[in-house]
């Protein structure tokens, strides 16, 4: 009985410091902007980087829905349950910087994919979208010598990240005989994202070139062309790595794409807010951003690119 009793409370103590030892843990969050699979490899950065991070709880969340009081909600609920700090892709900065004011008034904020910089967010890290932009007026200019007219197509319209890219391809564009003349927005729902490049081609069936700003536009675009017999006549421009749009610029139904490293914005992000949160700052530049390079991805290197692509998510 003694032996028993003594086995009991030596167990009883072990499941006790284990509960401690998990309570202990500081929790840090990677909150998306939307449910898509551009998101896989970032959820894979952060996967290797939760084995260097013995000390911490690494989360990645998705809302239920690609809208900024979603995406509020869902921080406010990850305050209440004792995040330490949270990396977000702001759906909608410009009306949500009092509200991510108040969560980085909480715990420390920082960003990624689409900045928010007139909040108290304490660094970005990601791409630089405005480049991204200019990197797709490259592959217009380079893939409609003769000029043309292009029609975009992004899913967050009022996210920095959509609107630098705009800009960014406008400004290459500025002064050439390629425009983009129209952008439609679908808030990441994909058969709107779908039926805006019907729309489009219906109401412009001579339209001379499609871009593609996130990563599921462009096999959108695919998908349609493709069922009208359009594909390859329509010069299209992609970003992000989406199978269909590699699958594309391979066969060379896709000028080319624009691609990130969402891998190293889990990765390097999480690695960063532990830092900051032990008191090591050096990281963060003084401008606070920590630009993680983007690269045109075309018939050239696709096939060396997919490949590094498949060997970081089986990793």
């Amino acid at each position: 009985m003694t032996r028993s009793l003594l086995g009991i409370l030596a167990l009883s103590a072990l499941l006790a410091t284990g509960s401690a030892e998990a309570q202990d843990k500081k929790t840090l969050a990677f909150v998306v902007n939307g449910a898509s699979d551009f998101w896989k490899l970032a959820e894979a950065g952060v996967k290797k980087a939760q084995a260097e991070l013995p000390a911490y709880d690494l989360q990645f969340k998705y809302p239920e829905q690609a809208a900024a009081a979603v995406q509020q909600r869902l921080m406010e609920d990850l305050v209440a349950a004792g995040v330490s700090a949270i990396m977000v892709s702001a759906v909608d900065p410009k009306s949500s910087t009092a509200s991510l004011n108040a969560i980085g008034g909480q715990v420390p904020l920082f960003t990624t994919d689409s900045d928010a910089p007139d909040t108290n967010r304490i660094a970005y890290i990601g791409s630089s979208n405005t480049d991204a932009g200019k990197q797709a007026g490259e592959i217009a200019l380079k893939a409609l010598p003769e000029g043309g007219k292009c029609i975009g197509f992004v899913g967050l319209p009022g996210a920095d990240n959509a609107r630098e890219r705009i800009e960014g391809m406008k400004s290459v564009l500025q002064g050439s005989k390629v425009e983009l003349v129209d952008v439609r927005g679908d808030d990441i729902d994909m058969t709107r994202a779908k039926r805006n490049v019907e729309d489009a081609l219906a109401a412009n069936p001579d339209v001379d070139c499609m871009v593609g700003f996130y990563s599921y536009n462009p096999p959108r675009i695919y998908e349609v062309l493709k069922e009208t017999g359009k594909l390859g006549a329509v010069t299209v421009i992609a970003f992000d790595e989406d199978p269909i749009t590699l699958g594309g610029v391979r066969e060379g139904t896709i000028a080319g794409t624009v691609v990130q490293q969402p891998y190293e914005w889990g990765y390097q992000g999480m690695k960063l807010m532990a830092a900051f949160l032990e008191g090591d700052q050096s990281g963060i530049p003084e401008n606070k951003l920590v630009i993680v390079p983007t690269k045109i991805i075309d018939k050239s290197n696709v096939d060396a690119f997919e490949a590094e692509l498949k060997s970081r998510i089986g990793g």
